[in-house]
C-alpha cells in the first residue's frame, strides 16, 4: 500500500489501493466490475493449469456470495469457539458478525470514533485468542486518530456473546507511524500461541529511512509477542526465543525486510508461514518459510529495500543479497492491471477437495485469484482460479473448519465453493 498518486518511473501498488476510496470504486460499480453488482447466485469461474504444473483435479470453482452491503470490509475470520459465526472487519471501524447466513444489525464493536480514515488507515486486523472460548479475549490492529498503529485487547461480554464487554479495552502495543501509508495491519496467533503482528515499512515510497532492514525499528517487520502477561515496560511479554533477545536489535522482532505484509497466514496443517508482501513498482512477492523446532522463519530477512522480489531495488543492479532470503515467487505488474498482492491461505477445508494443500492468494487490482501447491519448489507457476476482473480483493479469510472466503473492498464477501 502507498499513498503516492503521482506518476513516475516507479509506480506504487498502494496507489491502486488508495484509489479504492475515490472514483475508482464508484466507476467499478457502475461498470459492474465489483462483485456487489453480481446476482446473488453462485458464479462459476474456470480454473486453468499453469504451463508446467498440474492443476487441482476439479476443473472449476464458484464464488458464493455470503454477505454484501458492508462498509469497506478488509478481513473475515472465525473465532474457533464452536459456533458458526464469522467476524468481518470493516476498515471504517466496526466488526460485524455473520451468523446463520445473516449479518447481524449490531456490530461486536464499533471503533469508528477511534480510527483514522486515510486510504490505508483504519481498522485493519483482528485475531481471537487461542483460548477465546474460555477467556473471551480478542485483539485488533488499527491506526488511531493520530495515524499511529495500536494493538488493543477486548473481551466479549459474558452475558451476550455478540457484544463487547464495556470497559474491557486494554492497549497492548503502540507504534509510531512516520507516514500515512504502509501500516500493515495483519495480526494472527501462531501455532506456538504467540501473537504475530505485520508492520509496513512506515510509508512514503522506497523506504527512504531503510526501516525495514533496521534492527532498531519495529517497521517493515513481523513482530512476535506473548499477550499472556505483562512486564514493567510492556503490556505483554517477549518470547525468549525471539531472535534479538540478548542481542543488538528490538526484542519484539521476529522477521525483517518486509515492505508491507498486508496479509499473512499459518498453514493449520504444519505451521508453515505464508506472507503476501506488497511490492514497490514492479514485483509482488509471496514468501514461505516452514515450521522448525525454532519456529517458522526465526530471524529471517526478506530483503526489502535492497531487494524487491527476486530483483535488486537499491541499488538497481549488483545489490548485496547475502543473508537475505528469496521469496517463493514473485510476479510483475505487466498484465491485467496487477498492482498489489493479497496474501491468502493454504486450503485445508472439505468443500473443495481439489484445492486441499494448495495456497490461495490474489491481486488486489486485477481481481485475479491464484493458487500454487503448498509443497512447490521455488518460482512455481501460478494457476489462475478466477479473473481478471471482479473487484478489489482486500483480503482472504478462513473459517474455523478451513473454508476460504474472498473479501472485496466494495462491500461484498464470497465463499470459495466447488462448481
Amino acid at each position: 500500500m502507498t499513498s503516492q498518486i503521482t506518476a513516475g518511473p516507479r509506480r506504487s501498488p498502494v496507489n491502486r489501493r488508495a484509489i479504492l476510496l475515490s472514483g475508482m470504486v464508484a466507476a467499478a460499480m457502475l461498470l459492474g466490475a465489483l462483485p456487489g453488482t453480481v446476482a446473488a447466485t453462485p458464479i462459476p469461474w474456470s480454473m486453468a493449469a499453469g504451463p508446467a504444473l498440474q492443476a487441482p483435479s476439479a476443473a472449476t470453482i464458484k464464488l458464493t456470495k455470503v454477505a454484501d452491503g458492508l462498509s469497506q470490509p478488509v478481513f473475515i475470520t472465525g473465532a474457533h469457539d464452536g459456533t458458526d459465526r464469522l467476524f468481518i472487519v470493516e476498515k471504517t471501524g466496526a466488526i460485524r458478525i455473520l451468523s446463520g447466513g445473516v449479518v447481524l444489525p449490531t456490530p461486536l464493536i464499533d471503533l469508528s470514533s477511534s480510527v483514522s480514515g486515510g486510504p490505508e488507515q483504519g481498522l485493519l486486523g483482528l485475531a481471537f485468542h487461542p483460548k477465546f472460548k474460555t477467556n473471551r479475549k480478542f485483539y485488533v490492529d488499527y491506526t488511531n486518530r493520530s495515524g499511529n498503529t495500536v494493538i488493543r485487547e477486548f473481551k466479549v461480554s459474558a452475558t451476550d456473546p455478540n457484544r463487547v464487554e464495556p470497559g474491557s479495552g486494554r492497549r497492548i502495543m503502540w507504534i509510531k507511524q512516520p507516514y500515512a501509508n504502509h501500516n500493515g495491519g495483519m495480526i494472527m496467533f501462531g501455532p506456538d500461541g504467540y501473537l504475530y503482528i505485520g508492520t509496513g515499512d512506515g510509508g512514503s515510497g522506497g523506504d527512504p529511512a531503510n526501516r525495514a532492514q533496521s534492527k532498531t525499528s519495529l517497521l517493515g517487520k513481523i513482530l512476535r509477542i506473548n499477550v499472556n502477561g505483562t512486564t514493567s515496560k510492556h503490556n505483554y511479554k517477549i518470547p525468549r526465543s525471539n531472535p534479538y533477545v540478548g542481542r543488538k536489535g528490538r526484542n519484539q522482532i521476529w522477521q525483517r525486510g518486509l515492505r508491507n505484509p498486508w496479509r499473512f497466514s499459518f498453514d493449520r496443517a504444519n505451521g508453515t508461514l505464508w506472507i503476501g508482501d506488497v511490492g514497490q513498482s514492479r514485483y509482488e512477492e509471496v514468501d514461505r518459510v516452514r515450521q522448525t523446532s525454532s519456529g517458522a522463519g526465526r530471524g529471517v530477512n526478506w530483503g526489502w529495500h535492497v531487494m524487491e522480489g527476486f530483483h535488486c531495488y537499491q541499488p538497481s543492479t549488483g545489490c548485496n543479497r547475502t543473508g537475505r532470503k528469496r521469496p517463493l515467487l514473485n510476479y510483475t505488474h505487466a498484465s491485467n492491471g496487477r498492482c498489489a498482492v493479497t496474501g491468502g491461505y493454504v486450503y485445508r477445508g472439505a468443500k473443495v477437495p481439489a484445492l486441499r494443500g494448495w495456497y490461495v492468494f490474489g491481486d488486489y487490482c486485477s481481481g485475479e485469484i491464484f493458487t500454487v501447491p503448498a509443497t512447490a519448489s521455488s518460482r512455481p507457476p501460478k494457476v489462475v482460479l478466477h479473473g481478471p476482473g471482479g473487484g478489489l480483493i482486500s483480503s482472504f479469510g478462513e473459517s474455523a473448519n478451513g473454508e476460504l472466503f474472498v473479501v472485496y473492498l466494495g462491500g461484498t464477501i464470497y465463499r470459495i465453493d466447488p462448481a
